[in-house]
C-alpha cells in the first residue's frame, strides 16, 4: 500500500481507505486482480505504446513544423490528434506504466484523478478530431464550393470545439457529477464505472451516447458519404469502359470529355468545383491508357493507323 498527504472522505463503496487524514491507496482497487506475470506484460505493452507514440507523434509534430507544405487547414484537425495522443505518451502512460511495474498504484489518490481525467479528457479529445476530421473531408469533396486551401479558420474551429467539448465532458467528475477512481488490477485511473447510484449511471449513459455513440456515428455517415461518391464515379467510369466502342483515338478521347458532363447531368446540383478538379485529372488519367491501347493496336496492324 502506498501512502499520500490528501485528505478524503468517501463513502462505503468508495475503493480508498482513510486513515489519520491520509490516503491509501489498496492494491486491487479496481474490479480485478492479476498475476506478476500479468502486470509484467502490461508493463511492457505499455512501454513500447508509450515509447513508441511519443516518437511517432513527435516525428509528426517536427514535420509539419519544418515543411510549410504541410501546413493545410486539413492537416490542422491531424496536429489536433497527434498533439493529443503526444500529451498522453508524456502525462498518462508513465503513471500506468510505473504502476504496473509494481503491481500497485503508486501517486495516491490525486495523482489517479489526475491520471483518470487527463487520458478521458485527451482520449475524447481525439475522438472528437476524428469526427470533426471526417466531416470535414465529407464537405470538402461533395460541397458546392471549391475548398479554400489558405483558409484555417474552419479547421481552427473545429480543434477548439473538439478540445472544449472534452473539457466539458470531463470536468463534471472533478466537480460531482460521478468521479475518477481506480479500474481493472487497479494499476490505471479512469472513470468510475462500478458504483450503481443514479448520479454515476446517469454520467456514463450520457458519457456513452455524447463521447463514444455520436461522434461514431459522424464519422460512419461522413465516410459512407464518401464512399458512395467514389461507387457512383466508379460506375460512371464503367459505363464509359463499356460503352467506349469507337475504334479512333479521337472517338475515344471525345468520350472522355464528356465525363464531367455526364456526371453534372446525372447528379445536378451535387457537382462540386471539387469533382470538377477531380474529373479533369480523371480525363487526363482515360486520355492517356487510351493513347497507350492506340499505340497497341498500331504495332498489332503493322503500324498503320487507320486499320
Amino acid at each position: 500500500m502506498i501512502v499520500s498527504n490528501v485528505s478524503l472522505s468517501c463513502g462505503v463503496s468508495c475503493p480508498w481507505e482513510v486513515s489519520d487524514s491520509k490516503t491509501v491507496v489498496t492494491q486491487g482497487g479496481g474490479s480485478g486482480s492479476l498475476s506478476p506475470t500479468g502486470h509484467l506484460v502490461v508493463a511492457v505493452c505499455l512501454g513500447f505504446i508509450g515509447t513508441f507514440g511519443f516518437l511517432n507523434n513527435l516525428l509528426v509534430l517536427t514535420l509539419f513544423c519544418r515543411y510549410r507544405t504541410l501546413r493545410t487547414p486539413i492537416n490542422v484537425l491531424l496536429l489536433s490528434v497527434c498533439v493529443s495522443d503526444l500529451l498522453v505518451c508524456v502525462l498518462g502512460t508513465p503513471f500506468s506504466f510505473a504502476a504496473a511495474t509494481q503491481g500497485r498504484w503508486l501517486i495516491g489518490r490525486a495523482g489517479c484523478v489526475w491520471y483518470g481525467f487527463i487520458n478521458s479528457c485527451l482520449g475524447i479529445v481525439s475522438l472528437i478530431s476524428l469526427a470533426v476530421l471526417s466531416y470535414e473531408r465529407c464537405c470538402t469533396m461533395l460541397c458546392r464550393t471549391q475548398a479554400d486551401g489558405t483558409d484555417f479558420g474552419t479547421a481552427v474551429a473545429g480543434v477548439c470545439f473538439s478540445w472544449v467539448y472534452a473539457l466539458a465532458w470531463t470536468l463534471p467528475p472533478l466537480l460531482g457529477w460521478s468521479s475518477y477512481g481506480p479500474e481493472g488490477p487497479g494499476t490505471t485511473c479512469s472513470v468510475d464505472w462500478r458504483t450503481q447510484t443514479p448520479n454515476n449511471i446517469s454520467y456514463i449513459v450520457c458519457l456513452f451516447i455524447f463521447c463514444l455513440l455520436l461522434p461514431f456515428s459522424v464519422i460512419l455517415y461522413s465516410y459512407g458519404k464518401l464512399l458512395s461518391a467514389i461507387k457512383q464515379v466508379c460506375h460512371l467510369i464503367s459505363w464509359i469502359l463499356v460503352e467506349m466502342d469507337a475504334t479512333t483515338l479521337q472517338g475515344r478521347t471525345f468520350l472522355c470529355i464528356q465525363v464531367e458532363a455526364c456526371y453534372q447531368q446525372e447528379h445536378g446540383a451535387l457537382c462540386s468545383a471539387t469533382e470538377t478538379e477531380w474529373f479533369k485529372v480523371l480525363q487526363s488519367l482515360l486520355t492517356n491508357y487510351l493513347r497507350s491501347l492506340q499505340s497497341s493496336e498500331q504495332c498489332e496492324h503493322g503500324g498503320d493507323p487507320s486499320s
